[in-house]
């Protein structure tokens, strides 16, 4: 991989421009991609932001943001479209302020339906190597095929962007114009876990790898306070691979053990793939930067479903807000509220339980909710909720409890062997609300 010539500014020309004259290509009308997570370019944004009372009929379509569209001005002025709500626009979906489109359905080049109109596309890039190809740095997620669908380009250049293996690069020349990004450092902040979740993510992360993976298996992680943990609990095996949407801390130090090899993989052999970083410390973002084993994808190839089914010993660990007592999944609505989205999980549940390894949902038994202690096992979802995966394609559940197996278990087994793994508090309840739903 080609370094950054440090003469790159120069380089780009009468391309680099200011923000607000960058964002001043965009016309009435159009949809506007605004990116994701650390996909997002948030001076672009907020260029684009201050066009608004002079733009009519302007769309943004974004993902888990953490540009704030949730203000009195920007949605007088815009239509925003999120396909993953984030603490900063998940009042406005539930208030219906804002459009909430789920997404699912990952085809390689394509882009989901409900994201699929491009007019123009803001995209976060490193500078220019000396041939002219730039990084989508730490977080690809879509930029590869927004980047060849959409027929404007915008970039915001961060100096700082991290350079990797796979589809994580995208030439100049497709931009028409290019902004430097000024402010601050944009470093996505990593929540400290409770005291409680964390204790409860090490009895989890200990019984997932202790029971459930294997040597020569391939890992995805999940996202979340549980999943994104259990690299750390791995140091006893062998030969394992990394197919994963979000890439979690600790997987340098397996690799640098010789933990991780991916000889074992059918595709990508010998690589760890992943879309983007996250939850992961600077530490390890430096010694991903420019090492050939990892690759970064766009987010319609790591989370196909067609290549996930190909992966025969696969393993795949996320986490749940709630497990009603058959394995049905909620992750993305509490009732019929909208708290995030599916993102990739039941496509990577989908095509691990459809392995030899299994689906995983990792979840503690109970959580503090304004001081009261609520159960996460629950008898039945409240209406409205989203079964985020359906319980076909659930093989365990684990809690700090234990283990629940369900592959292959009836709808009694299945409910004793959740009532086995929910906090001691609730089991009564939770049998009795059993015999009432389900006669057992």
């Amino acid at each position: 991989m080609n370094k950054t010539p440090d003469n790159w500014r120069e380089l780009l020309g009468e391309k680099l421009v200011s923000p607000e004259e960058a964002v001043g290509l965009i016309g009435h009308g159009q949809y506007v991609w605004a990116g994701g997570w650390t996909s997002v370019p948030p001076q672009l944004c907020g260029a684009l932001a201050a066009r608004g009372g002079e733009l009519k009929d302007v769309t943004i379509v974004s993902f888990l943001t953490p540009y704030k569209w949730d203000t009195p001005e920007n949605l007088a002025n815009f239509n925003i479209i999120t396909a993953y709500a984030s603490p900063l626009d998940r009042a406005a979906v539930r208030e219906g302020r804002m459009e909430y489109v789920p997404v699912v359905q990952f085809r390689e080049g394509q882009m989901p339906p409900g994201m699929a109109r491009l007019d123009a596309a803001l995209i976060p890039i490193s500078p220019p190597d000396s041939e002219g190809w730039c990084s989508f740095g730490s977080g690809v997620f879509f930029g590869p095929t927004v980047s060849k669908l959409a027929p404007l380009l915008i970039g915001e250049v961060h100096p700082e962007f991290i350079r990797t293996g796979g589809d994580n690069r995208v030439h100049i020349s497709k931009f028409a114009k290019v902004a430097e990004y000024t402010l601050p450092p944009a470093v996505a902040p990593i929540p400290p876990r409770s005291e409680e979740t964390e204790l409860a993510a090490q009895v989890i992360c200990t019984l997932v790898a202790t029971e459930i993976v294997y040597d020569g298996c391939t890992l995805q992680f999940g996202i979340g306070d549980v999943s994104a943990a259990l690299p750390v609990f791995l140091d006893d095996k062998h030969d394992l691979g990394v197919h994963t949407e979000i890439l979690p801390g600790g997987v340098p130090d397996l690799l640098e053990k010789g933990i991780i090899t991916g000889r074992n993989k059918p595709h990508h052999v010998g690589k760890i793939v992943a879309s983007s970083l996250g939850q992961v410390g600077p530490e390890d973002i430096r010694r991903i930067d420019g090492n050939p084993a990892y690759e970064l994808y766009d987010f319609t190839h790591t989370d196909d479903l067609r290549m996930l089914l190909q992966i025969e010993n696969f393993v795949a660990v996320n986490n749940a807000l709630a497990v009603d007592l058959t394995g049905n999944v909620s992750s993305e609505t509490q009732g019929a509220g909208l708290f995030s989205g599916p993102g990739g999980q039941n496509a990577f549940a989908v095509g691990a339980s459809c392995a030899a390894g299994g689906s995983v949902i990792v979840l503690p038994s109970s959580s503090l909710v304004g001081g009261e202690r609520k159960t996460r096992i629950v008898g039945g979802h409240p209406p409205g909720t989203v079964h985020t995966v359906h319980r076909g394609y659930v093989d365990f559940v684990v809690t700090e409890q234990g283990i629940a197996r369900l592959r292959g278990k009836s709808i009694r087994q299945r409910v004793d062997e959740l009532i086995s793994v929910a906090h001691p508090d609730f089991q009564a309840e939770l049998r009795a609300e059993a015999k009432h739903l389900y006669g057992v």
